[in-house]
């Protein structure tokens, strides 16, 4: 028998606990009214027993609820308290190497959003993980083993962070209130608590920090506390060889102009309207200072908002209420995800139009189940309703990092590995601004810009540099290449890890 979690407030305004129910296709009105209470904004007043019992726990799993039998991997998740004094612990997930487990590197790996669940990275991305994209029918959706997965070459910690991402939770509401900075200082008492837990996977195993997106401003911000901690002797040293970041965000504004560059260069915007942004605008895509300036401006975004920003050759997913999704937002809860996400046949994208945001909401059914709370070792009451990105307004978050350039920069001139990739066709973080604050560190040319193949075509193009630097693109990639270029992110990561050349 099948359940699903609803969420329902007593009386008193306690926290809402999760009762079975007999699982049943719902109407759309059904639907609403069973999550019409679903909580959005954390944390609640009162936690459970369970979940005020202390400090670090794990869950070995072996089975999870829609894969069919024994997981083929090694699995354990738990909590790491962080703050006593607030009760803030982070969830996480992981996942032993496929291959040598005993020699392999580890990787710490961090979604963007940020406030987005590592679970995206576990089931769509790098992970062992992924959805059967089939009609929801009440049921609880199914998972299968993902052959491209990241861990067949690492050990992989996947991390909720920061506090109230995911499952990640806190009892006192201040420890809500972070950021960039607070965050990554989190991560780093995380991770010294981990490894005192896990001895083993710190004394002879190099050790990588990874993320995409969001998280390209905090890695290099964590790597850089990691190497001030090695330098003052800090224990337990943590063996950092450096990082791997995939269309990263620097909190740069060359992460935006060059979006004028990369849309003129894909045709979405004419020479005429790119050289009067160069005459007037000076380069300036945020701070417009006159008025023709203000009118290329809003000509170009007009432009840019008629093609996907995750990648400009996805089509456009539409929703019913005729309204359309062209950027990686995300919707914040149940009753959205059944009014914007319908599946419909589409030749160009079989079998379905919204085939990745459709996975996203298969994600809500599976992390909302009671049976898979349990499985995974989920504390009672810490978290009334999983989201798979809690984004202000939904929960607070400062980006007090102005930019995270200086960090890649200082990363590098210490000696630390590094393989920064772009797929090719976003536009949200285009390769052209990457490649560019790349570029003005002038760092010497080792391997100078070539192709990098697969099945022998053009998988990408790279550039490798002195320092230790490895730039890549995936061609054709989307704003998280490993999503919609699994075999060649895999590909890529896997000779840069084993130290090959790409």
């Amino acid at each position: 028998m099948a359940y699903v979690a609803c969420s329902f407030y007593d009386a008193r305004g306690s926290l809402p606990v999760y009762r079975p129910r007999r699982r049943r296709q719902l109407s759309p009105p059904l639907l609403l009214a069973a999550y019409c209470l679903a909580v959005l904004v954390l944390p609640p007043p009162r936690l459970s027993r369970a979940a005020t019992s202390s400090s670090s726990s794990s869950t070995v799993v072996t089975h999870l609820p829609g894969f069919d039998g024994p997981l083929p991997f090694y699995l354990e998740t738990g909590y790491v308290e962080i703050e006593e004094e607030t009760g803030a612990e982070l969830f996480y997930y992981f996942v032993e190497s496929e291959r040598s487990p005993s020699t392999d590197p580890l990787l710490l790996w961090l979604t963007g959003g940020p406030r987005c669940s590592v679970f995206s990275a576990l089931v769509f991305e790098i992970g062992p993980l992924k959805f059967v994209v089939e009609p929801y029918d009440g049921t609880l959706p199914r998972l299968v083993y993902n052959p491209y997965s990241w861990t067949q070459m690492a050990s992989i910690l996947f991390l909720d962070s920061p506090v109230g991402s995911g499952f990640s939770y806190a009892r006192d509401p201040k420890a809500y209130e972070v950021g960039d900075i607070s965050s990554s200082r989190q991560v780093l008492t995380f991770l010294r608590k981990w490894f005192d837990d896990h001895p083993k996977y710190f004394l002879d195993r190099p050790f990588y920090i990874g993320g995409d997106s969001y998280a390209g401003k905090v890695v290099p911000l964590i790597a850089h506390y990691i190497s001030e901690g090695i330098k003052g002797m800090q224990q337990p040293i943590i063996k950092l060889k450096g990082y791997i970041v995939g269309n990263p965000i620097t909190g740069d504004k060359i992460d935006t102009n060059s979006k004028v560059t990369f849309s003129h260069s894909f045709g979405i915007i004419s020479n005429q309207q790119y050289e009067a942004f160069i005459k007037n605008c000076k380069g300036d895509y945020l701070n417009p200072t006159n008025k023709p300036c203000t009118d290329v401006v809003h000509t170009i975004k007009k432009l840019m908002s008629e093609v996907s920003e995750g990648n400009i050759l996805r089509p456009i997913c539409h929703i019913p209420s005729g309204k359309r999704r062209s950027t990686m937002e995300d919707v914040s809860s149940l009753v959205e995800k059944h009014h914007h996400y319908q599946l419909t046949d589409a030749p160009d994208e079989p079998p379905f139009y919204c085939f990745y945001e459709y996975r996203y909401y298969l994600s809500y059914f599976w992390a909302n189940d009671n049976v898979v709370r349990i499985a995974l070792g989920i504390k009672e009451g810490t978290m009334a309703e999983w989201i798979r990105c809690r984004r202000p307004p939904i929960l607070p978050y400062a980006s007090d990092l102005p930019s995270s350039i200086k960090y890649f920069f200082n990363l590098s001139t210490k000696g630390y590995r590094a393989l920064v990739y772009s797929g090719d066709h976003d536009l949200l973080v285009p390769f052209t601004g990457t490649q560019a604050w790349i570029g003005s560190f002038n760092f010497s040319i080792v391997d100078d810009w070539r192709a990098w193949h697969l099945d022998n075509q053009a998988a990408g193009f790279t550039i490798m540099y002195a320092s230790n630097l490895t730039f890549a693109t995936i061609k054709g990639g989307s704003h998280i290449p490993p999503e919609t270029n699994p075999k060649e992110s895999f590909t890529m990561a896997k000779r840069w890890l084993d130290n090959e050349p790409l």
